[in-house]
């Protein structure tokens, strides 16, 4: 039986996709410790550079450990007994930053985006999404029964023609993108976005996890103030922290209680954690507004819109190359490669951080220039 998998995964070798679990032993500030080798991690969506604060830990334990919601299970779901205060303070809070109604806290950004879309949008319902929202955004629309139409990447006009097109099929329609796209860096035009979903009657949903943080005088993304009906993003980036969340109308969010299966069915995540995200979005919001702006001058620096900076090779067995032999140059940079990417776009994906300095960046990239050459 076993022989049926492992011709699978001689194929993925031969096209130079097979994936392994990186042997990391730690992360330190800016590094990587693995094989014994120090390595500057350009491979982290810690944006903000705060997952390894030891100060901001020991802060943390300080002031929260004699809760009586510093614990490390909730034990069951929260629609049971696994919710608690800590989990509402920390809705609140986020729909606060983000000027809506209400929040719903998910276990993780893919469980967020699955559960939202199979739950707003069933049969007799018709979605259109960009062709590069994430890989959760299309599990999703599969779940939920409903058809579904994507559009060129960032191509308005081509959104446009299958809405006059689609629309009318559908008694709800749903239109999906990313504000900042996670493997190239570039972003979605909101203004045209809600333009289009006023013309053709439609909800817009926009998943803000690689700009929460990032952008937005409250660090609410790309489309604070904006007039989207449902945003998601996730605590795991930026934030340090771990979970995701959707935001929407009072309606929406009962609607996702209700319907949405990876919020129904799954043990909530540990009230530590929640902790953890109100204690940065609340007593250390300053620090955050800090650290934003560090990584926002380092990208003026290097003249980039966004954190990412995309380095497309191409060829799979190019791009895994060069990253290792960054690795042995004490760079941890990992290849991006399909089923993440299309075929034939591989690359390697540079994170910028907070910590990070312009000169060591631009010596990066001018290593890989040379590789390249």
């Amino acid at each position: 039986m076993d022989d049926f998998y492992l011709q699978r995964l001689d194929t993925l070798r031969a096209e130079g996709r097979f994936r392994s679990i990186p042997p990391i032993l730690c992360r330190q500030g800016q590094d990587v410790l693995m094989d014994g080798e120090r390595m500057l991690n350009f491979s982290s969506n810690d944006y903000l550079a705060l997952s390894t604060r030891a100060d901001l830990v020991r802060e943390f334990c300080s002031a929260c450990s004699g809760s009586p919601e510093f614990l490390f299970s909730s034990a069951s779901a929260r629609l049971l007994s696994g919710s608690s205060a800590i989990y509402g303070r920390l809705e609140e809070r986020l729909a606060e930053l983000f000027g809506r109604e209400a929040c719903l806290l998910f276990n993780t950004g893919y469980q967020c985006n699955l559960g939202v879309i199979s739950a707003l949008a069933g049969r007799g319902d018709v979605i259109f999404a960009d062709k590069l929202v994430h890989a959760s955004a299309v599990a999703g629309m599969r779940l939920s029964g409903a058809s579904f139409h994507r559009y060129r990447h960032l191509d308005y006009g081509h959104l446009e023609a299958l809405l006059r097109r689609h629309r009318a099929e559908g008694r709800q329609a749903l239109i999906i993108t990313e504000s900042v796209f996670s493997m190239d860096g570039d972003t979605a035009d909101l203004d045209a976005l809600i333009a289009l979903k006023r013309r053709y009657d439609a909800l817009l949903m926009v998943d803000e996890a690689h700009a929460f943080g990032v952008f937005g005088e409250n660090l609410a993304g790309m489309g604070e103030g904006m007039d989207i009906d449902i945003v998601t993003a996730t605590c795991g980036k930026s934030l340090a922290s771990s979970g995701a969340f959707c935001l929407g109308s009072r309606a929406i969010i009962d609607t996702l209680v209700n319907m949405a299966g990876s919020f129904i069915f799954s043990t909530a995540l540990p009230p530590v954690n929640m902790l953890w995200s109100h204690f940065l979005l609340t007593e250390k919001f300053d620090l955050l507004l800090a650290q934003r702006r560090r990584l926002r001058a380092l990208c003026d620096a290097l003249g980039s819109p966004t954190q990412i900076l995309p380095v497309l090779i191409g060829d799979s067995a190019q791009a895994a190359d060069v990253a290792r032999r960054l690795r042995h140059a004490h760079y941890f940079v990992w290849p991006i490669r399909p089923p993440t990417v299309p075929a034939g776009t591989a690359r390697l994906r540079l994170s910028l951080t907070a910590d990070m300095e312009a000169p060591a960046v631009q010596t990066l990239l001018e290593r890989i220039r040379e590789m390249l050459a």
